[in-house]
């Protein structure tokens, strides 16, 4: 039987997938522009100096896309090189395609081949000349490894001139990959077309829009032109007709004050004092406001003129300014003007008015009584309340501009009350004038004395100071810096003049000037006010973390300002050392150092300054207590705290070690040392052998006049030279002996006394004895009297020679240390690792003298100096001078920059080349090398008698005991355990007794002895 099936539905329709399938492409599309963007701008901000896969630096990277798109970037600029833009645009193209929906269905076909146009656009780019830029960062081309690779055999194989064959080969790949670019990218013909087209008119419409625009610009600029011109007659002809406007109505104006001056001083002779009868008519009222004395400072508005005078009153009554030109009239504008009407005031009516008015009110006065005087407020002077005078001084009357001068009215010295002023009567003519200035006044008095009566003065009662606190006197006081002396020769440079004397024949000096001068460096310096708010801050900071004390000094300087603590009785100093952490965090500084001050009871806590000064090398060289001290061997540290130079002697040392971590400061450090000498010695008062294993500080030196060989780079070769330097040592050391001198001062001492008398050494020794007398039998040696010029030894890396031979490094270092200082041989030895496998405690123990940079932890500052404090240093030449093993002070190195050493270099080889010494890296010869490692103990094989007679005493004990062991021959024989393991070791070699077994016991290999 059979069952017909019924056809299932699927579960989404055609639509559905078609709409499924587009947001699905179009989501793709968005991811490929996404990638194509990151892609452009990771290529687009690409730098050589990013840290990557192939370069290992702290420097932030400037790629956009950060470490990531550095890491990319990389890589792929090394391969394809430009060539990499090809890959952000594959992807960009296809991913609008894709949103577009504009030919993604060849997409597989086509992308396929983007590699090959990457790789065209690698070979095109290799084909372009690089700029300099390009070439400083970069060992290959534009085109990367790749397309400087292809180009290469394509210039090897096609025989043609190599410049025609690259532009020939530009040209092709450059039309090549457009062809092959736009085919990889989708671009069929119809929609090249279709761009050609796009292009074409574009830009035959941007013509026509640009020559429209600048046709249009031409006819509106002629507009405009014709416009101004056409504006400008207009005024021309406004101005002309406003003068002659202006000339009529001055001419009406002196026509019309002519006719009136006469009737004026008419009417002021019949009618006299009558403003005291009755009201005056005001014919523009306004608010009358009262000013307050404390409101004078401010400054007023310039008022415009007003309708008439009488609207002046309250200020005319109040104060008038200082002189004003007298109120001109001006001509009405009714055309009936009566002079000798009543209800025309002019200024002398109203002078004389205010006047009497004045004069009345002070002879019905008493007296004034000042405490019924009512209080200035800014109120309106209207109504009953009466507008207060309060004058200060004479008021000036108001002068006409043409007329003489008038006396000036008696001063006021009472309270004038004005009745209310009525309502506004008819107009009257308007009466102008230009305001003055407005002067501001002294308000020492309220009233001024009269002629008349003599107001009783205010007796003002004395103020009652203020109770305060007195002022806690100021610690701190800037002190002043003492200007650095110049020495002699800082002098003869600033000041040069003819020199006839050469000190060193053949040989000069290098000049300070071709060392940074200090003047452009700029100086900083802190206010006592600042200094004073930081010391009462860090005294906050103590008491909080309960140490009780008082900051009685400030010393500033250059890079670091010391806060001197007086503490408490009964504070320890330990307790104020272990918060040197918190105080920096409470401070907001970088780091704190707090130490006792030598000699003293203060605390000292050393606190970094907001801007650091840079200490420059010549600054020290050309003071005074380098220049003209009678340091042998002197040494430029720096400065210390206060900012003096500080100096230091080689030659009393005898021997220097320094320390500190990788950019401290350790190597800039070594170079101002290394010119300290050059700038101060001949080569015939010093020389050097520098020893530099990490082949790049020291190797700018090599070739100097100073040398005693070329610069050491290799370790072995290191050894050989200390090895040399000790048996010079042991040479100079007998012939000092001989000569019956205890150092080298001495000796050249005598040499120089030889060589200016003209004579030679001489000395009687005894060769042996006569064999038929038994006389003895003496000889007389001649030696050439010759000058010792000291010699320096300058390791740079001491970590690198231990590492190589440290047994034997470490035997010359102690002989040098413990016998060169009187033959005129020290050691300056730096090293970047100050652990105790390098710093040995022989080392420290012959090195008094250190130098600490800043280390990473408080054990490494214990190992070098014995205590803490070298982890809190800045860096940058921030260092502890330990001197001779007592107090430890605090310098700051001076800067030298590489051009300063290269052009001092320079000036020392122009005076011939140096004078080798063969055997300092060849080494002695055989005989005495064996003398030298016997000195040193670094013989390894042979035994002495007394090693010999122990050895066969122990070979009887073990042949008749029948037993050997370490132990057993140490308490046999008495000896130490070392010496008994060597015996043992000695017999095992010779067969006497057979090795040990898993037990640790040996069998007897000789018979036993019957």
């Amino acid at each position: 039987m059979a069952y017909q099936t019924r056809g299932r539905d699927p579960l989404l329709d055609s639509n559905m997938s078609e709409a499924i399938e587009k947001r699905g492409k179009e989501l793709l599309g968005v991811v490929l522009v996404v990638l194509g963007v990151m892609a452009a701008m990771m290529i687009g901000s690409y730098t050589p100096d990013d840290p990557n896969w192939m370069l290992a630096t702290d420097a932030p990277a400037q790629n956009w896309l950060g470490r990531m798109g550095a890491s990319l970037a990389a890589p792929l600029f090394m391969i394809v090189g430009w060539g990499a833009w090809g890959l952000a645009a594959v992807l960009l193209v296809w991913g609008l395609r894709f949103v577009l929906h504009r030919g993604q269905e060849r997409a597989m076909s086509r992308a396929i081949f983007a590699p090959i146009a990457v790789a065209f656009g690698a070979i095109y780019a290799a084909t372009l000349t690089p700029g300099s830029e390009w070439l400083e960062t970069h060992s290959f081309g534009l085109g990367g490894l790749f397309g400087d690779t292809v180009m290469g055999v394509i210039l090897t194989v096609l025989p043609i001139g190599s410049t025609f064959t690259i532009k020939l080969m530009s040209l092709l790949m450059g039309v090549g990959i457009v062809i092959f670019g736009a085919f990889v990218l989708g671009f069929t013909r119809v929609e090249l077309t279709r761009f050609g087209r796009f292009l074409l008119v574009g830009t035959i419409m941007a013509y026509a829009t640009l020559m429209t625009v600048l046709g249009r610009g031409a006819s509106g600029a002629v507009g405009a032109a014709q416009t101004l011109q056409a504006k400008q007659a207009e005024r021309r002809a406004q101005r002309e007709a406003y003068a002659a406007e202006q000339a009529a109505y001055t001419q009406a104006e002196a026509q019309a004050a002519a006719q009136v001056q006469p009737a004026m001083a008419a009417e002021a002779a019949r009618r006299p004092a009558i403003i005291a009868s009755r009201a005056m008519p005001i014919p523009d009222p306004e608010p009358l406001i009262e000013e307050d004395p404390y409101w004078e400072d401010a400054p007023l508005p310039e008022a415009e003129p007003k309708a008439g005078l009488l609207s002046r009153m309250p200020s005319l009554i109040k104060r008038a300014p200082d002189p004003m030109p007298e109120p001109e009239l001006v001509v009405a504008e009714a055309p009936d003007f009566t002079p000798h009407g009543d209800d025309v005031p002019d200024t002398d009516r109203i002078k004389s008015k205010i006047s009497d008015v004045i004069r009345n009110r002070v002879r019905t006065t008493n007296a004034v009584h000042t405490a019924t005087t009512a209080p200035l407020t800014r109120g309106r002077g209207r109504g009953p309340d009466p507008l207060v005078l309060n004058t200060t001084r004479a008021e000036p009357p108001l002068t006409a501009a043409a007329a003489a001068p008038r006396p000036v009215e008696p001063p006021l010295t009472a309270q004038i009350a004005v009745p209310p002023a009525p309502a506004a009567p008819q107009p009257v003519a308007k009466v102008s004038f230009d305001p003055a200035p407005v002067v501001e006044e002294d308000e020492a008095n309220i009233f001024l004395d009269s002629p008349m009566e003599e107001a009783a003065p205010i007796a003002e009662a004395p103020r009652k100071p203020l109770v305060a606190d007195a002022p806690r006197k100021p610690v701190v006081k800037q002190p002043a810096r003492n200007p650095v002396k110049p020495s002699k020769q800082a002098q003869t440079e600033a000041q040069p003049t003819l020199s006839f004397d050469d000190t060193h024949p053949g040989f000069e000096l290098p000049p300070l000037a071709l060392l940074e001068s200090p003047e452009s460096v700029p100086r900083l310096q802190l206010s006592n006010e600042a200094l004073e708010e930081n010391a009462r801050m860090l005294e906050t900071v103590l008491d909080d973390y309960g140490v009780k004390g008082e900051i009685v000094a400030v010393r500033p300087g250059p890079v670091v300002t010391m806060y001197e603590l007086e503490p408490a009785p009964g504070l320890k100093a330990s307790r104020v050392i272990g918060l040197a952490d918190d105080i920096a965090r409470s401070m907001a500084a970088l780091s704190a150092r707090v130490s006792t001050v030598p000699g003293r009871s203060v605390i000292g806590i050393e606190l970094p300054n907001e801007n650091r000064e840079k200490v420059v090398l010549r600054e020290i060289l050309a003071s005074r207590d380098f220049g003209d001290g009678n340091q042998r061997l002197p040494l430029a540290l720096g400065k210390d705290i206060g900012g003096e130079p500080v100096v230091a002697n080689l030659a009393k040392m005898p021997h220097l070690l320094i320390a500190g971590t990788t950019g401290s400061g350790k190597s800039v450090a070594i170079n101002t040392m290394i010119l300290s000498l050059l700038y101060k010695l001949s080569p015939e008062e010093c020389r050097m052998i520098m020893i530099d294993p990490k082949m790049l500080e020291l190797s700018v030196y090599d070739g100097i006049p100073h040398l005693l060989s070329p610069v050491v780079t290799d370790p072995k070769k290191a050894l050989v030279a200390l090895k040399w330097t000790v048996g010079e040592m042991e040479d100079r050391y007998r012939k000092m002996s001989k000569m019956g001198v205890r150092n080298i001062e001495g000796y050249n001492g005598r040499v120089a006394e030889a060589l200016a008398k003209g004579e030679n050494f001489e000395r009687t020794v005894q060769t042996g004895f006569d064999e038929d007398t038994g006389e003895p039998i003496f000889e007389t040696e001649e030696n050439t009297p010759v000058k010792l010029p000291y010699i320096v030894v300058i390791v740079d890396e001491m970590a690198d020679l231990m590492m190589v031979a440290g047994k034997e490094i470490e035997a010359c270092i102690q002989r040098l240390a413990q016998m060169a200082r009187a033959s005129g041989i020290h050691l300056i030895m730096a090293t970047q690792r100050p652990s105790v496998d390098v710093i040995t405690g022989t080392i420290k123990a012959n090195f008094p003298t250190r130098i600490s940079f800043q280390v990473t932890s408080k054990i490494d500052s214990r190992t070098i100096l014995g205590e803490m404090g070298a982890e809190q240093l800045l860096g940058m030449g921030d260092m502890l001078y330990m001197a001779g093993g007592s107090k430890i002070v605090r310098c700051h190195g001076p800067f030298v920059s590489d051009e300063e050493v290269e052009e001092i270099v320079n000036h020392l080889k122009q005076f011939g080349e140096p004078d080798y010494v063969s055997g300092v890296v060849e080494g002695p010869p055989e005989e005495k090398e064996a003398d030298l490692d016997a000195v040193l103990g670094l013989n390894t094989g042979g035994n002495t008698d007394g090693e010999d007679a122990l050895y066969d005493t122990a070979v009887q004990v073990v042949i008749k005991d029948r037993k050997c062991s370490t132990s057993y021959i140490q308490r046999k024989l008495a000896i130490g355990y070392n010496k008994a393991a060597r015996l043992v070791e000695q017999m095992e070699d010779e067969g006497l007794v057979s090795p040990a077994n898993h037990v640790g016991k040996r069998e007897i290999l000789v018979p036993e002895q019957g």
